[in-house]
């Protein structure tokens, strides 16, 4: 009597490999989505009072505590605005903006150096595209839950935050499309370098800070000295705050200033978004 033991082949073997490593390549940037996600909740309560909170707290002293003070309206693109409605899309937009900032930044840092997480991605049937596409969309998870939670807020707010809310969930998207166009640059930049040697400090001081203050934030652009007011031209944080506005209050930007914003917006983040990959692919070649 002979025993009968069944051996796979080479070819039985790749074939089961392949087929284990087809779902993972077909969701590749979901899984990497869900760890990014998952990882969010050891600092859940930052998340919600550096995002949120200190929007509101903004909101709530310079919004609601100035305009107690400020009587006389503002005028934005020809219209009389009260100050409440005129601030509050733009620190809505300020939220997302916070939210991509620590996202694309740090997090980027320990994936490519302090945990190196990224290259055990790698070592699976993931690719380097995927990576940096599951980065950006867990951010944009995160994003999206501030800026939700924030309209909802100013939403709800007695003081007239939204004159028109059957348009004013519309902010909600310049919020995260604003968002998008600076963080995906900035998770690009924060992949090329190989150490954080103060370089993400420096872009709060000197790229986060002078967008807050100087894009229209808390006051109309045009107010501003015109060798000041190309920082808003080209800050994510004004094409987003207008679009809000647009969407809150119905300012009366026009058909061709809001696709203009609205080709701002996607341009900046296509642009870091083919940088992003190309960073993300080249680094973890290595």
């Amino acid at each position: 009597m002979t025993t009968r033991t069944d051996h796979p082949t080479l070819d039985d073997l790749r074939a089961e490999a392949l087929a284990a490593g087809r779902r993972p390549r077909r969701y590749g940037s979901w899984y990497v989505t869900e760890h990014m996600v998952r990882a969010m909740r050891a600092y859940g309560w930052t998340i919600v009072v550096g995002a949120i909170g200190q929007p509101i707290m903004y909101l709530l002293g310079l919004a609601i505590g100035l305009a107690a003070l400020i009587q006389v309206p503002l005028v934005s693109h020809g219209q009389e605005v009260s100050y409440l409605p005129f601030v509050a899309p733009a620190l809505l937009v300020t939220a997302a903006i916070a939210v991509a900032s620590e996202e694309m930044t740090y997090p980027v840092m320990a994936g490519f150096k302090w945990r190196r997480y990224f290259y055990g991605f790698t070592a699976s049937p993931l690719s380097s595209p995927q990576i940096a596409n599951g980065v950006i969309a867990g951010a944009t998870a995160r994003m999206i839950v501030a800026v939700v939670a924030y309209y909802l807020f100013i939403w709800l707010l007695p003081f007239g935050a939204v004159p028109t809310p059957a348009t004013g969930w519309l902010a909600i998207f310049a919020g995260v499309a604003a968002g998008l166009a600076f963080g995906i640059p900035l998770m690009a930049y924060a992949g090329s370098i190989e150490d954080d040697k103060g370089q993400f400090a420096l872009v709060q001081r000197f790229l986060f800070m002078p967008m807050f203050l100087f894009s229209g934030t808390f006051y109309p652009l045009e107010t501003l000295p015109g060798w000041l007011q190309w920082i808003g031209w080209i800050s994510p944080l004004w094409h987003g705050a207008e679009l809000g506005r647009a969407a809150t209050f119905g300012a009366d930007l026009g058909p061709g200033m809001i696709v203009l914003h609205i080709a701002y917006l996607l341009a900046l983040a296509a642009v870091g978004y083919l940088w992003g990959r190309r960073v993300f692919t080249e680094r973890l070649a290595k």
